[in-house]
């Protein structure tokens, strides 16, 4: 008997992005053995304190460019596209899937 497929896309589920990342992941490994945050301070003294808009992290900024070379992303604009959809990427930047 066929049936018609239900509609998936309306249904609501709870889902963890660090569920979605396999263990073995390239990822996992480097986030487990890099520390990024001496970026931030490294360049703290090239953002002014009290003037202009807030800065973007620079710890992500870095950690984009590095999936894109990491990966062979040439384009920044290609790249932003791949983070929008690669769910290992977003968990390595500590995005959330919205």
């Amino acid at each position: 008997m066929l049936k018609e497929p239900s509609p998936q896309q309306h249904e609501l589920e709870m889902v963890s992005l660090e569920s979605l990342v396999p263990d073995n992941h390239l990822l996992r490994k480097i986030d487990q053995y890099i520390d990024f945050e001496f970026i931030r301070d490294r360049v703290r003294h090239l953002y002014c304190s009290n003037n202009g808009r807030p800065a973007l992290d620079p710890v992500v900024l870095f950690k984009m460019l590095f999936l894109g070379y990491l990966f062979g992303i040439r384009s920044e604009r290609q790249l932003v596209r791949e983070i929008q959809v690669n769910v290992a990427y977003r968990w390595f930047l500590r995005f959330n899937l919205t």
